[in-house]
């Protein structure tokens, strides 16, 4: 397993603040890693959303962690970006104001970034 990226927080809206992050991973133990040591830094471990996407060998895989449908809009990037062995964590601490449908976009341009850092933005 590589190292995590972390490109901190790269966008705000409405109060609510965006970090994205990464790593090459080849399977869910090293998924797992990447999440724990990720969350092991006090301010992710205290984010509200941590959502995740990742392509595998062994299949897709994605999650949640409440933010709803936000691990599909990271694993359709990954999927277009044509991006295997690689995990991309959106991380968001809430603001107090809801987004709507702009916390997909905000996903969205978080995932964008970390592709195009990587060289692999579509």
């Amino acid at each position: 397993m590589s190292s995590t990226i972390r490109l901190g927080v790269i966008l705000t809206d409405r109060g609510s603040k965006y970090a994205v992050s990464g790593a090459a991973v080849q399977t869910r133990k090293d998924m797992d890693a990447v999440l724990q040591d990720l969350k092991s830094d006090k301010a992710y471990a205290k984010a509200t959303h941590n959502t995740w996407a990742a392509i595998l060998p062994t299949g897709a895989l994605k999650a949640d962690d409440g933010e709803s449908g936000a691990g599909m809009v990271i694993l359709r990037m990954l999927e277009r970006a044509g991006l295997e062995g690689h995990i991309i964590i959106v991380t968001r601490w809430y603001g107090g104001k809801k987004l709507g449908g702009d916390r997909f976009r905000r996903v969205q341009d978080a995932t964008r970034a970390y592709l195009d850092h990587i060289g692999a933005g579509s």
